[in-house]
């Protein structure tokens, strides 16, 4: 009988968690979210390589 509640828990708590993810997905973590493609500077269009800051320095070419 305790084997079966606690299994009812459990699978109750996988459900939640699949409708809060279909829900809310940008509460995902960093890693397990899917990524839209490499890192590009938001000034020059540059790909962002090792560093978070450009060498444009914000300066369009």
């Amino acid at each position: 009988m305790l084997v079966k509640i606690i299994l009812i828990f459990l699978l109750a708590m996988v459900l939640i968690a699949l409708i809060g993810r279909a829900v809310f997905p940008s509460a995902l973590p960093r890693l397990m979210r899917k990524r839209q493609g490499p890192p590009r500077c938001a000034d020059c269009g540059r790909y962002l390589i090792g560093r978070t800051t450009c060498d444009c320095g914000g300066r369009r070419k």
